[in-house]
């Protein structure tokens, strides 16, 4: 099988887990497959007692460029597919007992940039690409919605996603959509040193910490997030994203 997940399965000696997005050719774009070995991934960490932190990162020059949209173009049920299976990703991060972090260089954008704001903490640098450009295409983001507004307040949030765009890691740090920002030559070693600090704190602490923490906010609701990727897939099916996606597709052959 292609390995698009990579994952350490056996935590180091401070408990610390990392997964890494392994698609770099692509930017670590979310194809179907991917995001299936994520989903995967995260319950190998959730079960695994030993696990302390887990560290979220993408191989290459991106983290992730977000879905991969052209499949849309021919099969919209399998996007429906893609749209439901990102939103259980982000409420398995979530829902983890242990502290996660993301580790963001280059592009975080749509749902890649979802992955950001569903961990805890998010390392990136001032070069960094983040946002949701999905309006411009045509597209809803309801999935990354909820998480947004859980992360940088409803106010924000809604200028952002209706505004569509993308900010770079200065502007993502001070809004907080990410929490640290350092020189991307410190990236890795900034997280990984993050990561052991976290992982002295106590384990039962943290986790009902977050118990509560997410009790407060609501975000644990698997209904809301099913909505939300249900109504993703209905406009996406629809004659103006499909056109827009088109025209982009033609002209750039990106991923958002």
């Amino acid at each position: 099988m292609n390995e698009l997940v990579q994952i350490n399965s056996t935590p180091n000696a401070a408990g610390i887990v990392r997964i890494s997005l392994n698609r770099p050719e692509a930017r670590n774009a979310l194809s179907f497959e991917l995001i299936e070995q994520l989903e995967s991934a995260l319950a190998t960490v959730a079960a695994d007692s030993a696990a302390r932190v887990l560290i979220l990162s993408g191989n290459g020059k991106s983290f992730c460029a977000g879905m991969d949209l052209r499949g849309v173009l021919h099969d919209a049920q399998k996007m429906g597919r893609m749209l439901h299976g990102l939103a259980r990703v982000g409420l398995a991060l979530r829902k983890l007992s242990i502290p996660v972090i993301a580790q963001v260089q280059g592009a975080a954008i749509g749902g890649g940039c979802g992955l950001v704001i569903a961990c805890d903490f998010a390392f990136t640098h001032e070069q960094a690409k983040l946002g949701y450009p999905e309006v411009d295409l045509g597209v809803c983001p309801a999935v990354v919605a909820p998480f947004l507004i859980s992360k940088i307040g409803a106010g924000r949030a809604r200028a952002l996603l209706l505004a569509g765009g993308l900010v770079n890691g200065q502007e993502a740090t001070r809004i907080g959509m990410t929490t640290h920002l350092v020189g991307v030559e410190q990236l890795d070693s900034a997280t990984t040193d993050f990561a052991h600090t976290l992982s002295s704190g106590g384990p039962n602490a943290i986790a009902t910490t977050k118990r509560w923490l997410h009790q407060l906010d609501g975000l644990l609701e698997e209904s809301v997030l099913t909505k939300a990727a249900n109504l993703s897939a209905e406009i996406i099916s629809g004659h103006e994203a499909q056109e827009r996606l088109r025209a982009r597709f033609d002209t750039t052959q990106s991923t958002s």
